[in-house]
């Protein structure tokens, strides 16, 4: 199932994918210099580009490294791209809490992509390492599966729908250290009040989403390790599925409220992988034990996104019919 915890990717490789990752975000932080209103246009043609693009990558990888490598990469990214749905989710929470202006909201995401791109890959290399253990395999295992109990009790509590900005710990400890100024100053992070050296609101909003990157780090990375156990693949996938956040987040602004079951269908994925990760790890021990073929898994995570959007659009559609 795996294809082992070496990199199939040269040297070369990791560089020309590291520098075009960096040139990707160098032309994020071009777009949002100058602080403007995101029109669906824009953020619809931005979306259609990060999405070919890691789809175009899909026949890279089959070709350069065979078909098993290309599933596990593809399924990787479709497993990715779906978690990071549920970082658009808390992001929008955030910049309503913070009420972050509809010029600013596209440089605050791309602050939290940076974030969360910095946080995989620390997580990334310390999964590459865990995974010369055997026993790391049971370990990501029950991450995954803890993580699907803490989704899925959010889900049935709702205790994510509001956010109270006073009580969020990053922003106490920032608040603790240095004066936070009462309004924002475009997008500086950092002014003077009073003669005294002081942060502004939009400071304070990119470092609570900063951390809540490491949250979603802690589920991400032990998912696409369930998939593949190539660290470049696991790279790559995290990379793709976090650069169209930014464009994706305008696109699915008002669609994110309709997905009602997504935390279910997510639960259900990280339940579904941490599964997969146990029977690995028994497999290893005991042959007898079945694994779950990649492309048995690429069906069922698929069938599970195509069941959560349509009760979602359903549950959607009967409450609107019950309103009127």
């Amino acid at each position: 199932m795996f294809s082992g915890i070496d990199s199939v990717a040269t040297p070369g490789l990791w560089i020309a994918t590291v520098g075009g990752v960096i040139a990707l975000l160098v032309v994020d932080f071009i777009v949002t210099r100058r602080p403007h209103e995101v029109r669906l246009k824009e953020a619809i043609g931005w979306s259609v580009f990060y999405i070919a693009l890691p789809l175009a990558f899909t026949g890279y990888v089959w070709w350069q490294f065979g078909s098993q490598h290309g599933m596990e990469y593809l399924t990787g990214y479709v497993v990715e791209k779906s978690l990071s749905v549920d970082n658009l989710f808390v992001f929008m929470l955030l910049l309503t809490a913070f009420a972050v202006p509809k010029e600013l909201q596209q440089r605050v995401l791309l602050y939290g992509i940076v974030g969360a791109l910095l946080m995989r890959a620390v997580f990334i290399a310390l999964g590459a390492a865990l995974a010369r253990f055997d026993w790391a395999f049971l370990l990501f295992g029950l991450i995954l599966v803890l993580s699907a109990v803490k989704v899925l009790r959010d889900a049935t509590s709702e205790r994510h729908q509001v956010v109270d900005v006073d009580k969020l710990r990053s922003v106490r400890l920032l608040r603790r250290f240095v004066p936070v100024t009462p309004d924002y100053r475009g997008p500086a992070l950092l002014t003077r009040m009073d003669g005294r050296r002081a942060v502004t609101p939009f400071a304070v909003v990119v470092f609570a989403v900063l951390t809540t990157d490491v949250v979603f780090a802690v589920d991400s990375v032990p998912a696409v390790y369930g998939i593949t156990g190539d660290p470049y693949l696991v790279f790559v996938t995290n990379a793709f599925a976090l650069l169209g956040l930014r464009a994706l987040y305008f696109v699915l602004h008002n669609a994110l409220n309709k997905l009602v079951h997504l935390n279910y269908g997510l639960a259900l994925i990280l339940a579904f992988i941490g599964v997969k990760l146990a029977l690995h790890w028994a497999h290893l021990h005991w042959p007898a034990v079945p694994e779950i073929p990649t492309l048995a898994s690429l069906g069922v995570i698929a069938g599970i996104l195509a069941v959560t959007i349509a009760t979602s659009l359903r549950a959607e559609r009967r409450q609107l019919v019950g309103t009127r």
